[in-house]
Order: C-alpha cells, then sequence, then structure tokens
C-alpha cells in the first residue's frame, strides 16, 4: 500500500490544509477535526485504498485504516498539511468547541446514564424474570423468596437519585462521594416519598428562604433531571472553592460548603423547578406515544434513526430512566425496538441482493447486530451510505412503532432492544413478537424493492497484496486473555461490530493481563498501551484492543511489557492493565481479537464462546 498516496487522497477530498483544524489517530482510525463538513467528499475517502470505513461521530472525521496502517498514513498526511500532531484530547476539545450546545448536553446525559445502564437492566431483567414466573407459579408470590428477590428487582429504582448523582459526579468531575450525598438528600427518609403523596392525608412543608415562600417536603422519587442539575451545581461549586479556600482548610471548608449550598438550593429551588420541567416533558412524551391509533408512536419510531445519525439518540436514556421512575412502565422501549430491528432488516437486504463481496461482508454481521440491539454497525456502515435502506428502515421502523403505539406495551427496564428485549417484555410477549415481525417485514420488503446495485458497485476491490507470503493453509490464535467469550457483533462500537476491519471474536476480561496468542513479531504497540498489533509467524494479522474508547484514559492503567518488532512465543506476557480502574472510569473492557488481513483467509471462524482461558483456541483462520 502507497501510505502517502492515501494520505494525499484524503488531504485532497477533506478540503485542503484551510479545512483542518487538528487530526490525531488512535488504533485503528484517523481522527480529523474539519472547518466544513461540506466540502469533504466522503464517497470519495471511502474509495480510497486502505480506507475500511468513514463517518462522522462526537464532531470528528473518522477514517479506519486500521492497525499498524493508520499510524503510517498519518505520519505522511501530517508532513503533506504541513501540522502538527495532536493528541486525543486536543481534538476532542477542538470536536467539543466545533459542536453545538444542544449535541454538548445530549452527549452529557448520556454520559450520565450510560454507566448505570447495568444496574438498571438487572433490576429489570429480574422483575420480569420474577412476574414470568408467578404466571407460571401464583404461589410464588406469597413465598419469602419472591419477598427477599423483589426487594433486589427494585433495588435500583428506588434508589435511582443516588445511582445518577454519582455517575453525574463523575462526568462533571465532582467528588462522587459527595455526589451521593446529594443523591440521598433528595431522598433522604425523611421526605415524604413522592410515590406516597397521593395517598397521604397531608403534606409536610416548611419555611424557605427565612419565610420567603414554603416548599412541600417531597423526597424525588421518580425523578431524573433535578439529580442531574444539583449534582451539575455542587461539582461547579466544589471546584471554585478548591482554587479560593487555602489547602490547609480546603479539607474541612469545601465538603461543608459543597453539601450546605447544594442541599439547600437544590430543596428549596432546583428539586421544585426542574421536577416540574420534567413532568411537562415525561407528560408530553406519554402524550405523543399514546394519541390515537398509535399516529405518536409512529411519528417517534421513523425518526428515531434520525437521531441516531445526529448523535442525539443518548437522550432517551434520561427519557427511558423518567419513564420507569414515574410510571415503572418504559414505553419507549418497544417503539426503539422497532426503529432498531427495521434497520437490521434493511440491512440484511441489502446483504443478500448485493453482489459486492464487501459489502455484503459488513452488511450480514451489521444485521445481527442490529436485531440485537445494537445498530450503528448496520446505520453508519451499510444503510446510510446507500441511503434508500436506510429510508426503508425508518418506514418499517414507523410501522413497528404503530403497533406498540396500538398495544401500549411497556419494558420494565432500559439500555435492552432488539430480541434480548423479550427478557423484560415478560408481560407482552405477543405484541412484542408482533412488533418485531412487522418492522422486520416491511423493512426487508421496502429496502429489497428500493436498492438497485449502481454499475460500479458491483466491480470487486482488488485483491489486497499479500500481507505474509508464507502463510499456510491455516492458521490458529489462542485466547490472548482470560475471561468471557463472545461474539464480535456484540461489541458495543460499530467499527469492531460490523467486521470492517477483519472477522475475530471478543472478550470480557476477568483480570488484567494480555498474553501472546500465538509464536509472532510484534507489528505495532500503541503508545498508551490500550492496543498492540501481531503478526504470526504463518502469517496472521491480528489486533487485540483492550477496551472500547479507551485511547482517551492516555495510557493510564496500562503497561506494556514489549514494544515494536519484538519476538514473542504464545504465552508472553504482552501487556497488564488495571481492570478496575478502568472500569472505575466508566469504560467498556471489552476486548475484541481482529484478524485484520480477513481477506487472505476463506474463512476466519470463532472457536470459543462463554468462559476461556488465556492459551485456549478462540479463532481458526482456513485458507
Amino acid at each position: 500500500m502507497d501510505y502517502r498516496k492515501a494520505a494525499q487522497d484524503v488531504y485532497d477530498c477533506i478540503g485542503g490544509k484551510e479545512n483542518i483544524v487538528s487530526a490525531a489517530h488512535c488504533a485503528t482510525r484517523l481522527r480529523l477535526v474539519i472547518g466544513d463538513n461540506d466540502k469533504c467528499d466522503k464517497e470519495a475517502v471511502e474509495n480510497i485504498e486502505g480506507v475500511k470505513g468513514v463517518f462522522f461521530a462526537s464532531g470528528q472525521l473518522q477514517i479506519i485504516f486500521g492497525t499498524g496502517t493508520v499510524n503510517k498514513v498519518y505520519d505522511e498526511f501530517l508532513q503533506i498539511a504541513g501540522i502538527g500532531a495532536a493528541t486525543k484530547e486536543e481534538v476532542k476539545q477542538a470536536a467539543s468547541a466545533r459542536t453545538s450546545f444542544w449535541k454538548r448536553a445530549v452527549k452529557t446525559l448520556g454520559d450520565v446514564f450510560v454507566p448505570i445502564i447495568p444496574a438498571i437492566v438487572a433490576s429489570g431483567l429480574l422483575m420480569g424474570l420474577l412476574e414470568g414466573l408467578c404466571k407460571i407459579y401464583p404461589a410464588m408470590a406469597q413465598s419469602g423468596t419472591y419477598t427477599i428477590l423483589h426487594l433486589f428487582s427494585n433495588a435500583a429504582f428506588v434508589f435511582l437519585p443516588v445511582l445518577i448523582a454519582i455517575s453525574a459526579a463523575r462526568v462533571f468531575g465532582g467528588n462522587l462521594f459527595l455526589g451521593a450525598v446529594v443523591g440521598m438528600i433528595m431522598i433522604h427518609p425523611d421526605l415524604l416519598n413522592a410515590w406516597s403523596v397521593a395517598g397521604a392525608e397531608s403534606i409536610p412543608a416548611a419555611d424557605a428562604w427565612f419565610g420567603l415562600y414554603q416548599i412541600n417536603l417531597v423526597g424525588y422519587q421518580g425523578h431524573v433531571i433535578p439529580v442531574v442539575i444539583a449534582v451539575w451545581l455542587m461539582c461547579m461549586l466544589e471546584k471554585k472553592l478548591h482554587k479560593i479556600v487555602p489547602e490547609i482548610l480546603d479539607l474541612f471548608v469545601t465538603p461543608l460548603v459543597t453539601v450546605l449550598v447544594t442541599g439547600y438550593l437544590t430543596l428549596t429551588i432546583i428539586g421544585p423547578v426542574f421536577s416540574w420541567i420534567e413532568n411537562g416533558v415525561l407528560s408530553g412524551m406519554q402524550f405523543l406515544i399514546t394519541l390515537p391509533f398509535g399516529i405518536g408512536a409512529a411519528v417517534c419510531g421513523a425518526a428515531y434513526a434520525p437521531t441516531v445519525v445526529a448523535g442525539v439518540h443518548h437522550m432517551y436514556n434520561a427519557l427511558e430512566a423518567g419513564l420507569l421512575s414515574g410510571t415503572g412502565l418504559n414505553t419507549w422501549m418497544p417503539i426503539a425496538t422497532a426503529a432498531n430491528v427495521a434497520q437490521g432488516a434493511a440491512a440484511l437486504a441489502l446483504a443478500l441482493k448485493t453482489k459486492n463481496r464487501k459489502t455484503k461482508s459488513m452488511a450480514l454481521p451489521a444485521s445481527l447486530s442490529a436485531f440485537l440491539g445494537i445498530t450503528e454497525p448496520a446505520i453508519f456502515g451499510v444503510n446510510i451510505r446507500f441511503m434508500k435502506p436506510f429510508v426503508a428502515g425508518c418506514i418499517g421502523g414507523a410501522c413497528g412503532a404503530l403497533i406498540a403505539g396500538w398495544t401500549g406495551i411497556g419494558a420494565s427496564a432500559y439500555g435492552v432492544t432488539g430480541l434480548f428485549g423479550y427478557l423484560i417484555t415478560t408481560d407482552y410477549t405477543l405484541q412484542y413478537t408482533l412488533i418485531i415481525a412487522v418492522s422486520a417485514a416491511v423493512a426487508f420488503v421496502l429496502s429489497w424493492a428500493l436498492y438497485k446495485e449502481e454499475p460500479a458497485a458491483v466491480k470487486e476491490a482488488p485483491a489486497p497484496a499479500p500481507a505474509a507470503e508464507k502463510a499456510s493453509a491455516g492458521a490458529t490464535v489462542y485466547s490472548p486473555v482470560s475471561g468471557e467469550a463472545i461474539a464480535l457483533s456484540q461489541v458495543k462500537d460499530e467499527t469492531f461490530a460490523s467486521g470492517v476491519l477483519g472477522n475475530g471474536m471478543a472478550i470480557v476480561p476477568s483480570e488484567g493481563k494480555v498474553f501472546a496468542p500465538f509464536d509472532g513479531t510484534v507489528q505495532t504497540i500503541f503508545p498508551t498501551g490500550h492496543a498492540v498489533g501481531l503478526l504470526s509467524t504463518d502469517g496472521t494479522e491480528l489486533l487485540i484492543h483492550i477496551g472500547m474508547d479507551t485511547v482517551k484514559l492516555e495510557g493510564k492503567y496500562y503497561t506494556a511489557h514489549v514494544q515494536d518488532g519484538s519476538e514473542v512465543k504464545k504465552g508472553d506476557l504482552l501487556i497488564e492493565f488495571d481492570r478496575e480502574g478502568i472500569l472505575g472510569e466508566g469504560y467498556d473492557i471489552t476486548t475484541p481479537v481482529i484478524v485484520t488481513n480477513t481477506g487472505d483467509y476463506a474463512q476466519v471462524n470463532a472457536e470459543a464462546a462463554g468462559p476461556v482461558k488465556a492459551g485456549d483456541l478462540v479463532l481458526s483462520c482456513v485458507k
């Protein structure tokens, strides 16, 4: 591959130096912030030699070259553009500065609510399973076992403001424990439980601001936005105090003043005002979803995928959390499922109809990913590129959401859609099945009918230059880490899940050590230590990427024990990482293991699922 030509082509296609704000790269992608996205010829970039995918995300133009290639293209790009290298943080800041306030606010909501999804899913699944078991065995509802398990199932919802407060404090850069205190204040037992207001004979009140007005002493169970606003204020105040309070007094003064001021403002101003606003928003959404004949739900189903493209879909986490806390039923989740499944079905139709092997290899796994609830691979990798399948998916989503509106079904958690959604819709199994069937059928038929292969699209890409002359008739890859083996399509990153970097599998590590999966050579060890590219003695090129988006940690929690060019034997220690530290920062530690020269093989097969130990067989490559 001619790295300089690839860099020159990128430079030309994005509008030249005057349109470049900053440039950096991670283990697989060239990350550019450009001045005017309209000056970028995205289709031309996709056709550049070596490019495996292109998309706009988080204010950046991200061009996927793959490990071992991107750094070489990047070096050439800097020379051609005549600019200096930027750190990932600088690129992130530049991208953020070019993003609208609305998008930044929505992303912040996503950053707050996404990390607590596991807690909500655990409670919601347990709630759904208990309800299902009680239908089969009604007497169970009177048992002590049910009483104990029911306590588990609603714990996350009872203390949701505390979970949100801790997550918000992490996002806004404040002390997590002070954030927890603010959350606890808002649901303190001395306040009347918000869910008990309707049946209360009287509501306690107290004077506020020296008798200026009274507030009701009612907790904020069922509310989410007031908690986020309160913790944001707390973090801003805490940071300010750290700057102005003398260090000798900081330990005592800052926490005291932060909790005192934030707590009083929360109960007297922030809570009453923003809970009123939140109630209005939720009431408006419920009104829209329940419009007669399912019309409102259909509109939401059609609009869902475009909001994913716009990057504002994270706001739905706050909406779903509010619905669950306020009503106990997440009526948005079936609408999201309709939209997700429809995009998957549209990609499936394209995969079956296209004659382009590269498109087919991307569309099939992307379709499966969408049916499991992860739509980015299908939307960005396939449907939006050809547009007509995307439109077909939007129409299918509207039709499925129409059924959701008619039936009025809901879920007991959020964060789960698609086929896994059956686990949190146990009261509505038939209706949920109908939603999936209608969404998929409409989207598939329309995508099949609308998609026409362009003459240029059926031309096969030139065969890649042989990466290793000595490749044998097959090769094997052994697990580099111990943990839980999962399908690549389950990885929550469209670049990996869609297979654009190559086929493989992924592992959720149970310990913080990465070992050599075969005998070979280290091609690339990324400076941050979060990824390594290897070449085996029989010609297999492999990428091991420890965690999702962990490049942002800038090497924190990672220690590399090898360097570029190191010869390694199977079982040699490559990298150590602090698993708990990475999780504590809110990052997903799922580790994709990708054969980046997949094109050199007829098949790359995953050979493991479930628990694996380092050294177990996980991939086989067949010539």
